[in-house]
């Protein structure tokens, strides 16, 4: 077995747990409310079609989108989110088959019912339901598949399942970690399908023996999959003693694991929530879901504070620190001493060709021009502000994901590109950096941030990580950061490369 399948599979035991878990309960909770809202909407006929348009209406929502509308809805992160988001996307399946099954069901032997003085209780119970079933428990198994596969996009809200390794493995191009979650998510509904096929074999065939070797099967193929969460297997036998959050990229992941590295080394149990957005982390920090994250002046600058000046990286620091501590209780801001600016990158060849060296001098080939970011970089302060000091106004806005950014710029797909500036890709990609000499982008020092109260009540975490503050430098983030995205090391290999290069500072 090769060294990154036996890294992922390791990972395997946690991520299935909780992935199991998540959708079981979905599927549960889900269930036991649409089959009697589905009874409540046949018996009240008025509330027929607004039951099910509200479910319809739920069905059209982007499955991320409606996970992430949760997390501000509810103002936490992780299991509960992502469990109502996964609850709704369940029901419409079953209340519309249970619907629609119930009133196939032939006239003449509901009225035969009748004539044998059923009640409508009676009735539901001892006909229509039976007769219904097998379209029931089809809904039923189109929502065990759905929920399963919408599971792996709770992973952004901070709740850990097989998606972890989707969306990890997809930043970092780790093949293997994306086809093992892809494979882990597919033989798990496969196998909840197949499961339930079962119990409905069992159940339409009135066999004894076949129903009871269903139940257990089921029940053991459960309790095998939540046993390392039931045993603590998944996380440390007595629990993780600290929890470190991250963003999706790759940067994020290598000091992440840099992160966990020193404090395992500290003698303190860690677990790490990973591709989390920048939102989502951020909160978490403030409310105390997780101990401690990176992120970056620049956005705390922009987003979270709503400043569009730029006095300068001292001034943006020293004031973030105040506000953070004022507004947030968030007292521990260590920088760590590289930064990581959103800057416009182009080819070598092109900005020759252009004749362009800044930002300034893009403005009037602009309109000839098609641009592409991030998921997020389009909605950010500071592409309004590179517009509004610049005159930018591209032909053609193309958001795509950061790992397919550098391919895109180097290929002629899009002209330029809103690049990392500790990204490896950059040199790899003999990409140019256009100055900023109007300074619309913000700095952007990577600051580690603790949650309130850290310090005072962990002094060893914050001792371990503090001592991180001022030892990174822009070439060794920007190497640690190459040998995953471009050499296609292991976060791991990079994390221990970054700090290899911290020591050799000391």
């Amino acid at each position: 077995m090769s060294p990154a399948l036996a890294e992922q599979l390791a990972l395997l035991p946690d991520y299935l747990s909780r992935h199991l878990l998540l959708s079981v309960t979905a599927l549960v909770i889900g269930v036991s409310l649409s089959l009697p809202l589905a009874i409540l909407a046949l018996r009240v006929r008025p509330l027929q079609g607004p039951v099910l348009g509200v479910a319809s209406a739920i069905q059209t929502i982007p499955s991320l989108a409606l996970l992430a509308l949760m997390v501000p809805l509810l103002g936490v992160i992780g299991f509960l989110p992502a469990a109502i988001a996964l609850v709704l996307y369940s029901m419409l399946p079953v209340i519309r088959n249970t619907v629609t099954g119930i009133q196939e069901v032939d006239p003449n032997l509901i009225e035969a019912a009748r004539g044998l003085g059923m009640t409508d209780s009676q009735l539901l119970r001892r006909v229509q339901l039976p007769l219904a079933m097998p379209v029931i428990i089809a809904g039923i198994r189109t929502a065990t598949v759905w929920v399963v596969g919408i599971t792996t996009l709770s992973t952004p809200v901070g709740a850990t399942s097989l998606g972890n390794y989707i969306f990890s493995g997809l930043q970092t191009q780790n093949h293997t970690a994306v086809v093992v979650g892809c494979v882990a998510a597919a033989g798990l509904a496969l196998l909840l399908d197949g499961l339930i096929r079962l119990l409905e074999t069992a159940a339409s065939r009135r066999s004894r023996p076949l129903g009871v070797t269903a139940l257990l099967a089921t029940v053991l193929v459960i309790g095998t999959g939540l046993s390392p969460l039931l045993t603590g297997a998944g996380s440390g036998g007595s629990g993780p003693r600290a929890v470190l959050g991250a963003k999706t990229f790759t940067e994020q992941y290598v000091l992440t694991r840099l992160m966990a590295d020193r404090l395992e080394a500290a003698g303190i149990e860690t677990r790490v929530l990973d591709s989390l957005g920048s939102t989502v982390v951020f909160d978490a920090l403030i409310n105390g879901r997780i101990d401690a994250y990176v992120d970056y002046t620049g956005t705390i600058w922009a987003n979270h504070m709503g400043r569009e000046d730029n006095p300068g990286a001292a001034a943006v620091l020293a004031d973030l620190r105040e506000w953070l501590a004022r507004e947030h209780g968030v007292e521990s801001v260590f920088r760590l001493g590289f930064e990581n600016a959103y800057a416009m990158g182009i080819t070598r060849e092109r900005a020759a060709e252009l004749d362009v060296r800044s930002i300034g001098d893009l403005t009037r080939h602009s309109p000839e021009l098609a641009i592409g970011g991030d998921y997020e970089f389009f909605g950010r302060p500071e592409w309004r502000e590179l517009q509004a000091r610049y005159g930018l106004a591209f032909a053609r806005e193309v958001t795509m994901d950061s790992t397919l950014m550098y391919a895109a710029v180097d290929g002629g797909d899009v002209d330029v590109i809103t690049a990392f500036s500790t990204d490896g890709r950059i040199p790899a990609f003999d990409l140019v950096l256009l100055e900023d000499p109007r300074e619309a982008i913000p700095p952007y020092d990577a600051v580690l941030l603790l949650a309130p109260g850290t310090a005072e009540r962990r002094p060893a975490l914050t001792r371990a990580l503090e001592a991180l503050t001022d030892r990174i430098s822009d070439e060794a983030m920007r190497s640690a950061n190459r040998r995953v995205d471009v050499d296609g090391d292991t976060v791991a290999e990079a994390a221990a490369e970054l700090d290899a290069a911290i020591e050799r500072t000391e």
